[in-house]
């Protein structure tokens, strides 16, 4: 490695602000960064991210795919499919896949269109409102939880549970109980589901049949399907619903931008793409070290954490031309806000319909808008990073 004084540090208020001055230096100077503090490495240059991410052999997701959860060392239960390696994690996914095919986002899109205009219409004659709360905080909950099979007057509740496992203290690593997962939080729903179907993924999870890893062929059990629930919950909430403050600041930093979106609503998901790129709400994706591997001559032990910084990778001038630009024009190639390779967030077809269509909605009803950020509000948390709040003038 290469000797610097370059510190990239998660938990560090003041990193976390504008990380992407921290970031490009770890690119330059330190592509295999290591942290002797709080012990873990860092990827932070675009092709690196990939090649990581690919390896799963390796870098394993077994542990978790969260610095603190691998660290902590919890007790998974069954099909967390987001922290299974292959062949395990590919009959798992498979099985949720389904809830998130194109043909199922075209037929639900209408309907979130009007969860949308529910939001936003009440905001019509005021000349401010929270594009957090009123939009951000409300949109991707009603949205999972009509796709999960959850009532209206407990959505609120599903959606506080989602979030709450994935905060923090201001400055403080997040604390991981042994028991990550709560292996009941679901199961009055499943259990009703049970006795009165409907067309929703509980239902159908009771009733699919699948061939497991050891060639068995079975119905889920309630526990597997309370895992699978929770997991999709819990990434359909809270990374997404953090994406709509940043929407708000970034396109009311670049109005020039934003009345191109005004005049041409073509270009809106193109948009999207590049908001993403360029402040993503999940910056991090960790990985646990089955073996020594190696990069750029530096030798990660086995047993190690490494964290694959996918925030940094967005923002590499190796891969993207002037990246700390936000260009709606851009035409990207490979971003990474998402992940990559097997472990390619399983939400990502939702996540950018509910952007853009509350893009569309949004610019249709308010053309200009101003943030106040002496009202916002930041979240706290290494691995969801965004705003409580984030209240905007309407012109």
């Amino acid at each position: 490695m290469t000797v610097t004084d370059v510190y990239y540090d998660p938990w560090d208020q003041q990193i976390d602000a504008d990380p992407y001055p921290t970031f490009r230096r770890l690119r330059d100077e330190a592509p295999v960064y290591y942290n002797s503090k709080h012990d873990f490495w860092a990827l932070s240059r675009h092709a690196d991210v990939v090649s990581a991410l690919r390896d799963t052999r390796r870098l394993s997701s077994a542990k978790g795919d969260i610095l603190e959860v691998i660290k902590a060392d919890v007790d998974m239960p069954p099909a967390v499919f987001i922290n299974e390696d292959p062949p395990l994690h590919t009959i798992h996914r498979a099985l949720v896949a389904r809830a998130f095919t194109a043909g199922k986002m075209r037929r639900i899109e209408q309907q979130v269109r009007r969860f949308t205009v529910a939001c936003l219409d009440p905001q019509r004659d005021k000349d401010r409102f929270d594009f957090v709360a009123e939009l951000g905080a409300v949109l991707p909950m009603r949205v999972i939880c009509m796709l999960v099979g959850i009532p209206d007057a407990d959505q609120p509740t599903v959606r506080d549970y989602a979030t709450g496992n994935l905060r923090s203290d201001p400055g403080e690593q997040m604390h991981v109980e042994k028991e990550y997962f709560d292996p009941s939080f679901f199961a009055d729903y499943i259990d009703w589901r049970e006795k009165h179907p409907a067309d929703d993924l509980i239902t159908e999870l009771l009733n699919i049949e699948f061939q497991d890893e050891t060639g068995a062929g079975r119905k889920l059990t309630k526990l597997e399907i309370n895992t699978f629930i929770t997991v999709v919950a819990g990434a359909g909430v809270d990374t997404t619903g953090r994406m709509f403050g940043w929407m708000a600041k970034v396109l009311a930093e670049h109005p020039d931008q934003r009345a191109e979106l005004v005049a041409d609503p073509a270009l809106i998901p193109g948009a999207i793409e590049e908001l993403l790129r360029f402040e993503s709400s999940a910056p991090n994706a960790a990985r646990y070290v089955t073996e020594d591997v190696e990069f750029h001559g530096t030798i990660v032990p086995a047993g190690s954490v490494l964290t694959c910084i996918l925030s940094a990778a967005n923002r590499d001038e190796r891969q993207f031309p002037d990246p700390d630009s936000f260009d709606i024009h851009r035409r990207l190639a490979q971003s990474v806000v998402f992940g990559h390779g097997v472990h390619l967030c399983l939400g990502a077809p939702l996540a950018r319909l509910e952007l853009r269509v509350a893009l569309e909605e949004m610019l249709a009803r308010f053309p200009r808008w101003e943030v106040d950020m002496t009202g916002a509000k930041r979240s706290h948390s290494s691995t969801v990073r965004g705003w409580d709040a984030m209240p905007v003038v309407v012109r």
